[in-house]
C-alpha cells in the first residue's frame, strides 16, 4: 500500500469534505481517503501510485483546487 498526501484549496464544510473524498475514492486502486478539512490536507491509500493527472481531475471534478501533485 502506498500512502501519498495532497494539499486541497477551497473546502470549507463537511459536504466539500465528502465531495472530494467521493471524487477520489472513484479513482482506480484506491483503497481510503482522509481529508483533514482544517489544514486541506488529503491522504489517500492506494494499492500503486496513483497518475497526478487522475488526482487533479477528481479534485476539479468535487469544485476544488489541488495545490501540489
Amino acid at each position: 500500500m502506498i500512502s501519498t498526501t495532497y494539499q486541497v484549496q477551497g473546502m470549507t464544510c463537511g459536504h466539500c469534505v465528502n465531495s472530494v473524498s467521493t471524487e477520489i475514492g472513484a479513482i482506480s486502486g484506491v483503497n481510503d481517503v482522509a481529508v483533514d478539512l482544517a489544514s486541506g490536507q488529503v491522504t489517500v491509500t492506494s494499492e500503486a501510485p496513483l497518475d497526478p493527472a487522475a488526482v487533479r481531475a477528481a479534485v476539479d471534478e468535487a469544485g476544488y483546487d489541488l495545490v501540489n501533485a
